[in-house]
């Protein structure tokens, strides 16, 4: 029987082989990035995680899988002696709230969008992946939620939390660093690679592009963004997702407009114009026109 957790961790492990993504992360190191003045990106394995540090104490977007916990509050103290007070979780996909039962029992307030919560109260299902993820511990969960949006005054920063409606799941959050001039963009943003789009948990391709126009309209050509999957981006680079991810979309939708099948539009190779640049990831190219599809007709199947 398949390990109800091998394809997502598979696609959460920042494209890691399946072979690997079943042994365990005794190896895994957490490598710290700067984006700006006090705010970094952490990578180990999983989603990428953000971190504000100062006077206040040590603030965290997403903390990665369960057995990395350690590792990365061994991270944040090379970089502060302050406590992580706060973890925000962009959504519930497991390679972004697994720590969260552990950094709760060490101190941290968690804090998500209340459909976060909601989904990881109980057994979610990923069709694309044949995936089912019990409900989490209780001491897992968000202990804060928010419907709209929730500003933190934290380490000489206004650090700005808005949802982001169905984008990569019906639960994204978007954390804006307005002093510091970082976005992190959680699943939202998949850094030069074809996106997950998790349709079955409420994401769309309409989205994730609104996602990203949000987030652009509040960058200059000095913001840092953080992905939630990828190397540390910019502006140009989101836009050049973006402006593929519009491209897609609309060859998809007129394709199914003429009444072809997701069987004829996988095959007519609507990305082909892109492939080499954002085809590399774990996502191939037919993979994400079958997603696309998905979200632009309400198919889950």
């Amino acid at each position: 029987m398949r390990h109800p957790f091998v394809p997502l961790t598979i696609l959460c492990t920042s494209l890691t082989p399946p072979l690997a993504a079943r042994q365990d992360q005794q190896n895994v190191q957490i490598r710290a990035v700067r984006a700006a003045e006090g705010v970094y990106m952490l990578l180990g394995r999983g989603g990428n995680i953000g971190l504000s540090i100062g006077a206040d104490g040590a603030f965290l977007v997403d903390d990665q899988y369960a057995p990395l916990t350690d590792r990365i509050l061994a991270a944040v103290a090379e970089l502060t002696d302050r406590p992580v007070r706060f973890v925000v979780n962009t959504h519930w996909h497991e390679d972004h709230t697994g720590g969260n039962e552990a950094m709760g029992a060490a101190g941290a307030l968690i804090v998500a969008h209340e459909n976060v919560r909601e989904r990881m109260s109980v057994e979610q299902f990923i069709e694309a992946f044949d995936a089912r993820f019990p409900a989490a511990p209780p001491g897992a969960l968000p202990v804060i939620t928010f419907a709209d949006a929730v500003t933190f005054h934290w380490n000489g920063d206004e650090i700005h939390v808005f949802h982001v409606e169905h984008a990569h799941t019906d639960g994204d959050a978007v954390i804006h660093f307005t002093a510091s001039n970082v976005i992190h963009m959680g699943d939202a943003y998949f850094s030069g690679t074809f996106p997950f789009i998790d349709v079955a948990t409420g994401g769309s391709i309409d989205g994730v592009i609104a996602a990203a126009d949000r987030a652009l309209a509040l960058a200059n050509a000095q913001t840092r963004i953080i992905p939630g999957h990828g190397a540390l981006s910019n502006p140009a680079e989101l836009r050049a997702y973006r402006d593929m991810l519009v491209a897609v979309r609309d060859r998809v939708r007129g394709l199914a407009a003429e009444g072809k099948s997701k069987e004829e539009i996988v095959a007519a190779k609507p990305t082909a114009a892109y492939d080499e640049a954002w085809g590399g990831g774990f996502i191939r190219p037919d993979v994400f026109v079958g997603i696309v599809f998905d979200s632009v007709t309400g198919n889950q199947n």
